[in-house]
């Protein structure tokens, strides 16, 4: 099984959040984007199996977004 979990950095919040679809669906949030996908790894197999009773082997895949606004000054 391959689960896609979507990173996105926050700028208002000055956070990274998650935006996994099905099967995951969890939505978490951290200041470090380390402990942010160490969070998602920890609790990746607890939400296939409330959400799909699976138990298997599975492959996590991160699409990382992060945008920044800057403005030049002269």
């Amino acid at each position: 099984m391959t689960c896609k979990v979507k990173i996105v950095w926050d700028n208002e919040s000055d956070s990274w959040y998650t935006d996994a679809d099905a099967p995951l669906n969890m939505v978490l949030t951290s200041g470090s984007f380390d402990a942010l996908v160490e969070r998602v790894r920890m609790a990746a197999p607890d939400m296939l199996e409330l959400n799909e009773g699976y138990k298997g082997p599975f492959k996590l895949i991160f699409e990382v977004i992060r945008e920044d606004e800057m403005e030049l000054v002269s």
